[in-house]
Order: C-alpha cells, then structure tokens, then sequence
C-alpha cells in the first residue's frame, strides 16, 4: 500500500473542509457534533486517500459525512441532550441578523424531520442533486427519494419558525 499524498489531501482538506462542515452542520442541526462530524470524515478521508479517485474526493468524503451521521443517529439515544429554541424576532427594518435567523430557522426546522427526511431535503436542495445522485447517495431507490422528499417538504410547509421567517423577510421587504 502507497503512503497518501500529503499535499494533494491538504489542498483538498483546505477546499472541502467548510462545504462538508456546512452539509453536517445542517444534517446534524448542532456545530459542535457539525465539527466532529467534519474531522471523523477527514480523518477517514485521509487513510482512504490513496485508494481515492482525485476527481471524486468531495462525493467520498461527503458520503462519508453521511454514513458518520447515520451511525451517530442510530447511537443517539444514548447521549441526547436539550437544547434551548432560537427565539424569532420580527423586525420592521432590514437588519443583517434576520438572515442568521432565517438559517437557524431552517437547521431548526430540518431538525423536526425524521434523519433520511433531512438527508433527502440536505442532498436534494442543499447540495443540488438529482433525484438518483440523491438516491445513490443515500443507498435508497428513487421512489423512496421522491416519496421521501415530498413527505419532508409537506412538514416543512407548515413549520411555524419557517412561517415565522418568511413574515420577517415580507415585512422587511415592505420596509425597504
């Protein structure tokens, strides 16, 4: 077995590293499990990297990320714990912390779908893949992608922080 190219892993660390803390931030709805989730997909980047095929490196490590977070879901009842709700101000004026509300809204929403719901919804319009990448992704057929996806949309419809959110964006939008 050859030793991993240390350069050409860090070049790709450095580019992949803040795209897949943001896919776990949002699969996992909490920074600090995001981090973790981060560094155990790099860390088994890097002791695949010589078997890894330089132009495919993000769709292996990102489907590492989420394998980590399946198998971190599956252990979870074991060490779940509260926490607090971000509050949803609304706001006459246009005010560059109603967009931080509006992402925490979303993670916060994606957190009441069930986990292969938000990985759907993450690979689906966050990542922007296809119906069968999706599928492929998630080792799922396609009809359980589609099916999937159009259940995790109907509950993120009527999700109040979401409502929440888009009367912050119509009022400011009026403001202006």
């Amino acid at each position: 077995m050859q030793p991993p190219d240390d350069d050409a892993f860090a070049s790709f660390m450095y580019a992949a590293s803040p795209r897949l803390y943001r896919v776990a931030y949002l699969l996992a709805g909490d920074a600090a499990q995001a981090e973790e989730l981060t560094q155990q997909t790099l860390v088994r980047t890097y002791t695949a990297w010589a078997r890894i095929d330089a132009g495919d490196a993000y769709g292996y490590a990102r489907r590492i990320l989420v394998n980590l977070h399946n198998d971190w879901w599956r252990r979870r009842f074991l060490r779940e714990r509260p926490v607090a709700a971000v509050p949803e101000p609304r706001r006459a004026e246009r005010d560059p912390a109603d967009a931080v509300v509006a992402r925490q809204s979303v993670a916060q929403a994606l957190q009441g779908l069930t986990r292969r719901e938000r990985a759907a919804v993450v690979c689906r319009f966050y990542l922007d893949l296809t119906e069968q990448q999706t599928a492929d992704e998630l080792g799922v057929a396609i009809g359980t992608v589609k099916s999937t996806t159009a259940r995790a949309l109907r509950k993120l419809r009527i999700d109040p922080a979401l409502h929440a959110v888009t009367a912050v964006d119509t009022d400011t939008k009026g403001a202006s």
